[in-house]
């Protein structure tokens, strides 16, 4: 037998939805995997009944509903201040996961490199060596988890093709400033680089903090895609509706890209985002205040567990220092201690060491997600209390 793709050697399948496997093996509570265990939203549920009732069950238009492009459109220029055409600068996607490889895709050619920030989101550096690029990994340092300066600056190079900014990030909670993406900004600009914008939690914020596309920014319209999805603002992470907004240029190939992926996202479920983003703000302040109310709950019982950790200024994870309750149990890694929490209080987590390239850096972290119902969160707690070691 010929020897199958040596690409796929280089990286391992997802930690992440591993560890939700493992976990429903053993009728833990899943704090891994980052999806709602409560019901979504009755009024965008309806929303998709309706559509498919209504007929919307066939091909949608490859690149997106026109009513959907033109929502993204408008949502966009209220609260992101970013302007974008419909017809010619939006691309519908199976969720935000296809937008980010169409992208780099439509991007990449062979000899690349993406700046990475450390810890990430697990998806991108194999996305990164599947597009062809080399990624160069720049830190965020704990606990408020900043970067410096000159180690960013000394990741740009000749060869840089992109940046990747997660904000807010996962699995951080970091929620980038905007002297902190006027800083990469310039430095895209200076070198020449795209940047490519996660922003699928760009309403779940803390304290007061705001949210900012580097879109928005003077000279980086033109050379930034902008990624997004229905998946976590509205609760539907099974529906797999994202988006990618570039201009002209880079849609056209992502829009290639994309064709031949997947042909297009759910059409139903198009129709139905499409009305879910003429939500008014108060839906948006009611998801900020349950998830605030959320992450305090879950820090609290955290650090009572004798986990360290700190008030992440948005999404809905939590990377936590699990040192001291490894050294009770006599575990140096970050994956059999995941393992182990499993088994003494039923609780699934994600080992720290899957968000860094050098996994030596977070083998003693793990991550929680706290976008769960009331009841789960509270037997959390009481386990936590309960079976670990003091």
């Amino acid at each position: 037998m010929k020897n199958l793709s040596r690409i796929t050697e280089t990286f391992s399948e997802s930690v992440i939805r591993e560890m939700t496997r493992i976990c429903d093996e053993a009728g833990g509570y899943n704090l891994s995997q980052g999806f709602p265990d409560f019901e979504s939203p009755k009024a965008i549920q309806e929303a998709a009944i309706r559509a498919i009732s209504a007929g919307y069950n066939q091909y949608p238009v490859t690149f997106g509903e026109p009513e959907l492009r033109e929502s993204i459109s408008r949502k966009v220029r209220r609260y992101n201040h970013i302007e974008c055409d419909p017809a010619t600068d939006i691309t519908v996607t199976c969720g935000a996961t296809e937008a980010m490889i169409a992208t780099l895709k439509a991007l990449i050619n062979p000899g690349d490199e993406i700046i990475i920030f450390e810890p990430f989101y697990e998806n991108y550096g194999p996305d990164s060596i599947l597009s062809g690029a080399t990624p160069r990994y720049v830190t965020l340092y704990g606990p408020e988890w900043h970067y410096s300066s000159e180690e960013l600056a000394a990741a740009f190079n000749e060869k840089t093709k992109a940046i990747i900014i997660n904000t807010p990030n996962n699995p951080t909670g970091k929620v980038f400033t905007r002297a902190e993406l006027e800083e990469i900004a310039g430095l895209a600009i200076k070198w020449d680089t795209y940047a490519v914008a996660d922003e699928i939690y760009e309403h779940i914020l803390y304290d007061g903090v705001e949210h900012i596309s580097i879109a928005s920014l003077p000279g980086m319209a033109e050379r930034t895609i902008t990624i997004n999805s229905i998946s976590k603002t509205y609760s539907v992470t099974g529906w797999r509706v994202g988006w990618a907004i570039a201009a002209p240029p880079i849609t056209k190939r992502i829009r290639k890209v994309h064709d031949f992926f997947t042909v297009g996202a759910p059409t139903p479920f198009q129709h139905a985002a499409a009305e879910a983003m003429t939500y008014g703000p108060e839906y948006y302040e009611g998801l900020k205040n349950h998830y605030a109310e959320a992450r305090n709950y879950i820090l609290g019982a955290l650090r009572s567990a004798g986990f360290q950790c700190e008030f992440p200024k948005g999404a809905y994870y939590v990377l936590a220092d699990a040192s001291g309750i490894m050294e009770r149990l006599g575990l140096t890694d970050d994956t059999a201690f995941s393992r182990k929490l499993i088994e003494l209080a039923g609780v699934a987590t994600v080992p720290g060491s899957s968000f860094y390239a050098e996994r030596t850096k977070g083998s003693h972290q793990v991550r929680f997600c706290f976008c769960k119902k009331w009841e789960t969160l509270e037997s959390v707690a009481h386990a936590l209390a309960t079976k670990l070691p003091k």
